[in-house]
C-alpha cells in the first residue's frame, strides 16, 4: 500500500509538473502571439512620397494645385489596395472664402469593427505669415513638413499594409482646410473654429455613418531636422493612454532621442476637433522645440522655407515606424 501510495503521488506530481509546463508554455504562446513582427519602415519610400506633394507646388483649396495633388493621393491610396471615399464638401473659411474642400480616405478591412484611424492634412498656407521677411507674409508655402511629410508617411503605411495587413481595421484619413486658419496679419477676431476645417466637418459628418475607432493618430509637421515630439496637451487630456503606448513603443525602439516622453504644449490641430466631436481619443505627433526662433514648432513654420531642404528620413523613419509598430501590435 505504501509502494502504491508512493507511486500513486509521483504520479500525481508528474502530471501536476507536465499541466504547469503545459500551462507555462501556453502561456508563452499566447505573449508571442501578442508580439507582432512588424513591417519595416522605409524611409526613402515616405521622403518620395512627401516629394511627390510639394513637386506640385502649394496644395491651397480653391487652385489647379491643389485639385492634381488630391487625385494623386486618392490614386496612390488606391494603387495600395484601400477602398477610396472621396468627401467632398464647401467649407466657408474665416473670411467668408469659400473652399472647395476635399477629405480623402483609404480603408483596409472596411467590414471590421475595431478599428484605428491615422489623420494627416494634406492641404498648405496660403500665406507664409510667420516668415521674417514681411514681404513673404502673402506668399503659399510649400508646406512639405507642414501636411506633406504626414501624408508622406500614411502613404508609406498604406504601401506596408498592402503586403502584410494588420489585425485591426485601419482607416487613412487625409484631411483638407487645416491650415486656411485666419493669418496673423488678420485684423479681425481669431479663433480655433477658423483652423481644421476638414476635421470639423468629418467629425460631424464622417465616412462611414456611426463611424467609430478604437483610437487615433494624428501626423502634424513629422519629417523636420532634430525634431523633438512631446507628449501634446489636449492629446494628454483626451487620450492619455494613447500618447502613452506611443511613446512606450517609441522609446522601447530606441528613438528616444525623438519622443521626450514629457508634456509638451497644446496645439490647435485637427485631433481637437475630432476628440471634442467625434469622440474618439486621438492624439497628435507635432514638434515641440522650445529652443526654436520663430516657433515653437519649428523655424521652418508657416514661412517660406518649409521645403524638401528640411525634411530628414531619420524622423521621418522615427515617427513611421513608432506607428507602424503600434497599429500592427494592437489586437
Amino acid at each position: 500500500m505504501k509502494k502504491n501510495y508512493i507511486i500513486l503521488m509521483t504520479g500525481l506530481l508528474l502530471f501536476s509538473t507536465l499541466s504547469c509546463g503545459n500551462k507555462n508554455k501556453t502561456a508563452d504562446e499566447q505573449m508571442k502571439k501578442k508580439t507582432v513582427e512588424a513591417p519595416d519602415f522605409d524611409a526613402d519610400s515616405a521622403y518620395q512620397y512627401v516629394k511627390a506633394q510639394v513637386d506640385f507646388g502649394p496644395r491651397v483649396p480653391n487652385t489647379q494645385e491643389h485639385v492634381a495633388c488630391g487625385n494623386y493621393l486618392a490614386a496612390q491610396l488606391a494603387s495600395f489596395g484601400a477602398q477610396v471615399t472621396n468627401q467632398y464638401a464647401d467649407l466657408t473659411a474665416y473670411d467668408g472664402t469659400l473652399l472647395k474642400a476635399r477629405n480623402i480616405i483609404g480603408s483596409y478591412k472596411p467590414e471590421t469593427k475595431k478599428r484605428i484611424a491615422l489623420f494627416a492634412h494634406w492641404d498648405t498656407r496660403p500665406w507664409a505669415d510667420n516668415d521674417p521677411n514681411e514681404k513673404n507674409h502673402h506668399t503659399p508655402i510649400l508646406g512639405a513638413n507642414d501636411g506633406a511629410s504626414g501624408v508622406g508617411v500614411l502613404l508609406e503605411i498604406a504601401r506596408l499594409i498592402q503586403q502584410q495587413a494588420p489585425e485591426l481595421g485601419i482607416d487613412l484619413i487625409f484631411l483638407d482646410a487645416e491650415d486656411y486658419g485666419s493669418p496673423q496679419f488678420y485684423a479681425g477676431e481669431h479663433k480655433e473654429e477658423h483652423w481644421c476645417l476638414g476635421a470639423q466637418y468629418w467629425a460631424r459628418s464622417p465616412h462611414v455613418p456611426n463611424y467609430n475607432a478604437r483610437f487615433g493618430i494624428l501626423l502634424d509637421m513629422v519629417g523636420g531636422k532634430n525634431a523633438t515630439f512631446y507628449r501634446e496637451d489636449y492629446s494628454e487630456k483626451y487620450a492619455k493612454e494613447i500618447n502613452t503606448k506611443v511613446f512606450k513603443k517609441a522609446n522601447a525602439l530606441g528613438y528616444g532621442r525623438y519622443f521626450i516622453n514629457e508634456r509638451g504644449s497644446g496645439a490647435t490641430d485637427d485631433h481637437l476637433f475630432i476628440n471634442r466631436i467625434a469622440k474618439i481619443p486621438t492624439i497628435d505627433i507635432i514638434p515641440y522645440q522650445s529652443e526654436a526662433e520663430l516657433s515653437s514648432f519649428g523655424d521652418t513654420w508657416h514661412t517660406i522655407n518649409d521645403n524638401m531642404d528640411h525634411i530628414d528620413r531619420n524622423t521621418l523613419k522615427a515617427v513611421g515606424q513608432t506607428v507602424v509598430e503600434v497599429i500592427y501590435n494592437e489586437q
